[in-house]
């Protein structure tokens, strides 16, 4: 039993949080479509989402259990009116900033490229420059904040910002609000649906 979406549920639910925490907006409205292209299944296993953001920002999801020949081929990339940016998992130590009036740069996280990264970046790096950081390392980092967190409050110190950057409850309610929207607008006429939790 894998509940209402197996691709939104399983991939398109981690993509939506990542566009929400990467842009700091919160998702208003969704409008979806959900395949089942695989005979015999009963569940969707591709789809696409386009999103509407609290800040006006419009966005468009894909999730596909079924691109035959691709990995895990997540990528990011977000604009804005002065130039735009895209990550790719396979290369998660790239960021690539391409302006809108100057040339492209490529950002590198590690420990030892801290002046252009971020308090939160340098502290969740946990490499030197150079050797990939990624998947296993994010795990980590989220049980890392939690845990230091945790443990600021059995102390009675405040947590710094750095330490709460990690999923709360209402960050795993939207994620299952998402699931549950984008079937709604799925099967719905009307497909743009207002973004219910």
């Amino acid at each position: 039993k894998a509940g209402k979406s197996s691709v939104m549920g399983d991939i398109g639910t981690h993509a939506a949080h990542l566009a929400e925490y990467i842009t700091g907006a919160k998702i208003t409205e969704v409008c979806a479509e959900l395949n089942t292209l695989v005979e015999g299944r009963v569940m969707d296993d591709d789809g696409a989402v386009m999103l509407k953001f609290d800040n006006g920002a419009k966005g468009v999801l894909m999730a596909s259990q079924v691109a035959a020949g691709e990995e895990n081929a997540l990528r990011i990339r977000v604009y804005g009116e002065k130039g735009g940016i895209e990550w790719l998992q396979h290369d998660p130590n790239t960021l690539m900033v391409r302006w809108l009036d100057e040339p492209a740069q490529i950002l590198r996280a590690g420990s030892n490229y801290g002046a252009h990264l971020s308090s939160f970046a340098t502290h969740n790096c946990r490499t030197p420059g150079g050797h990939p950081e990624g998947y296993l390392e994010a795990f980590a980092n989220i049980y890392r904040n939690f845990a230091l967190t945790l443990g600021c409050k059995l102390d009675g110190i405040e947590p710094t910002a750095e330490m709460l950057d990690f999923p709360s409850v209402e960050d795993g309610l939207r994620g299952m609000a998402f699931i549950d929207n984008v079937v709604v607008s799925a099967h719905s006429d009307k497909k743009w649906t207002p973004y219910v939790l």
